[in-house]
């Protein structure tokens, strides 16, 4: 499936985003967690620590420059110029994210108190350096979200992950934080995806929206890695490139969406996710957006916390569902080396 179909079907490149808690005076170091607060020990007995009723998660995903130079989606035209063509309103489309849309998104993250998780195309951050440094001066986490929009579904198993490995690097290189959490453009990586991320050191993927509440994949006795499930309708890309939503109908949907979590978090283990873009963060969405949070954060025992700090103590925590990869994946036989 063309990425492009992916976008308009609401499967777009993620979001989002795990957090790690830093200072602005340490983002030459990787990040790292606050262990105390995110020992299971530090609340017996419950599904969250520190009396956390339940976490939101916000993914901010930074792709401006990633697209296409031909063909990317956007709501501006519905005729897509052929190959060739001088595109300037896609083009320009795109670039909103970083003159407009995470400069406004980090005013209002400061604003109400909370941090995210961005997940970052390496040529994005090629491009935009001072933007990826913004992000994590600001006290977010840095995650991994491929280089481009390549398909990476048809990868070869080190075509990936040297098409992970690069996007790793330019992070680190202008931000000086290691990413721990992947996400592939459009949720589509191929079926070397665990394999690759645990050989290359990742704690997390977002790319299962199989739950309401993070979980951990076995991959083999010696190894494992946490899922914090992504979210395909509570995503800008429905509002603006896939025109599902009005921005109250979004509003109305993350609230109806919150209320229920939360009254389920009283008897069990929830969460909720939210993927917001760059080029989407338009006044009046960045105005739907601080609406919802201040709602949320109106609730007893709310966090929004970064990825990293949920699979931090997801990891460790005794009671958190663990299953083997066959178990979780097993619809495509040989799918990984030892299935």
């Amino acid at each position: 499936m063309r990425r492009r179909d992916i976008l308009w079907r609401g499967l777009a490149a993620g979001g989002v985003t795990a957090g790690l808690s830093i200072s602005k005076s340490a983002t030459a170091q990787p990040a790292t967690t606050n262990q105390k607060a995110l020992h299971p020990k530090s609340n017996p007995g419950r599904f969250w620590p520190d009396g956390i009723r339940m976490p939101v998660s916000i993914s901010l995903m930074f792709e401006s420059g990633a697209q296409p130079r031909f063909g990317a989606p956007t709501p501006l035209v519905r005729w897509v110029p052929p190959e060739g063509i001088y595109d300037l309103p896609t083009m320009t489309w795109y670039r909103y994210g970083v003159t407009e849309g995470i400069p406004r998104a980090l005013e209002m993250f400061k604003r109400l108190n909370i941090t995210v998780t961005s997940h970052m195309a390496g040529q994005a951050v090629e491009m935009y350096p001072d933007t990826a440094k913004s992000i994590v001066q600001a006290g977010h986490e840095a995650a991994a979200h491929g280089w481009d929009w390549s398909t990476q579904s048809t990868m070869t198993e080190e075509q990936e992950k040297a098409f992970i490995r690069k996007n790793v690097n330019i992070i680190k290189e202008v931000t000086g934080q290691r990413a721990l959490g992947f996400n592939a453009p459009g949720l589509r990586a191929s079926r070397y995806i665990l394999n690759n991320l645990n050989a290359l050191g990742f704690k997390y993927h977002i790319d299962d929206v199989s739950r309401d509440e993070p979980f951990v994949v076995q991959i083999d006795d010696k190894s494992e890695i946490a899922v914090v499930p992504y979210t395909i309708d509570l995503n800008d890309i429905f509002a603006y490139e896939g025109r599902h939503f009005s921005d109250g109908e979004l509003q109305d949907a993350m609230k109806r969406s919150f209320d229920q979590l939360y009254e389920e978090a009283g008897s069990r283990r929830r969460m909720m996710s939210i993927a917001i873009h760059d080029r989407l963060m338009r006044p009046e969405h960045a105005k739907t957006m601080g609406e919802f949070i201040r709602y949320a954060q109106q609730k007893q025992g709310v966090s929004f916390m970064k990825k990293i700090d949920i699979v931090d103590y997801i990891l460790r925590a005794p009671n958190a569902i663990r299953e083997p990869i066959g178990t979780v994946y097993p619809f495509i036989p040989g799918l990984y080396r030892g299935a």
